[in-house]
């Protein structure tokens, strides 16, 4: 063990502060291994460590997603402080926490290869304390482009494939899955059909409903493989909405000569009014 991996230990609580300083001052005078045990000898009572990880989906209709995480941390009494102290820290950054709480599930788990996290917000819950140690949730918010692709299969019938490449779980032999102790949530958007999905979510259970069509969300558990996750549902827009995309989209796609003929009907009109004023006159 390193001298500032005993910091870093001392920082967190895991050891006190006389522990402390006698492995730190004597790590050149004992053998490291004595210096790793004086600074653990403490370590029952001291720590804090992440339990489990919920992840949300929430998938939008323009192939975007608002992703909501929530890691749920114990804390025993001794760390208590250390956390409310970390908590109300102006300065205390993603990076640091992930340190001080020694996990790698402290990331953002949906990260589409060629697009970038947006809106990003991190919130360190209050600790719910119990008679010898305490919990809290950390959650982080944020949104992120190409979770979906998008196609037209009929008039107002759009289909939508979810896009495997963004999961950033753990890589196994045979790619991602999820961790332990982890959920991963899928909510899609409102009217939407599912016409396939592997592997089967573990809720709702397929055995109390007949199929996933009209399911609005759904849920995979523990270590489940995500290497040939598929899930690929129909959305079917109202003759309203179709009326004013389409409208939409001569806008965005002629907005240039459409803007350039309303200013040159405005100068005619004016043209001729200035016209008639002369003569007029």
């Amino acid at each position: 063990m390193k001298t500032e991996e005993i910091h870093s230990f001392c920082r967190r609580g895991v050891a006190t502060n006389a522990i402390c300083k006698y492995a730190i001052g004597n790590m050149k005078n004992i053998l490291p291994f004595i210096a790793v045990i004086f600074v653990l000898v403490s370590t029952a009572g001291a720590y804090m460590n992440v339990t489990y990880l919920n992840t949300t989906i929430i998938l939008n209709q323009n192939t975007s997603a608002h992703v909501v995480e929530v890691l749920d941390v114990y804390i025993s009494n001794s760390s208590i402080p250390i956390y409310l102290q970390d908590r109300a820290a102006l300065n205390f950054t993603l990076t640091r926490w992930q340190q001080a709480l020694n996990t790698p599930l402290l990331v953002e788990h949906i990260l589409p290869p060629r697009s970038s996290v947006m809106h990003f917000s991190f919130l360190p819950g209050p600790v719910q304390q119990f008679s010898d140690f305490g919990i809290a949730k950390l959650t982080f918010e944020y949104d992120v482009d190409n979770v979906t692709t998008m196609r037209i299969i009929a008039p107002r019938t759009l289909q939508y494939s979810f896009n495997d490449g963004v999961f950033n779980f753990i890589n196994t032999a045979n790619g991602q899955a999820l961790p332990q102790n982890t959920r991963l949530n899928i909510i899609l958007p409102s009217g939407a059909s599912v016409i396939a999905v592997y592997p089967l979510p573990d809720m709702p259970v397929l055995s109390f409903i007949k199929n996933y069509t009209n399911v609005q969300s759904m849920s995979w558990y523990n270590s489940e493989p995500l290497s040939k996750f598929t899930l690929t549902y129909l959305v079917k827009q109202s003759l309203e909405t179709e009326v004013i995309q389409y409208f939409q989209n001569i806008l965005d796609n002629y907005w240039i000569p459409i803007a350039a003929a309303v200013i040159l009907a405005i100068i005619l009109f004016f043209a001729y009014f200035y016209a008639k004023t002369q003569k007029h006159g």
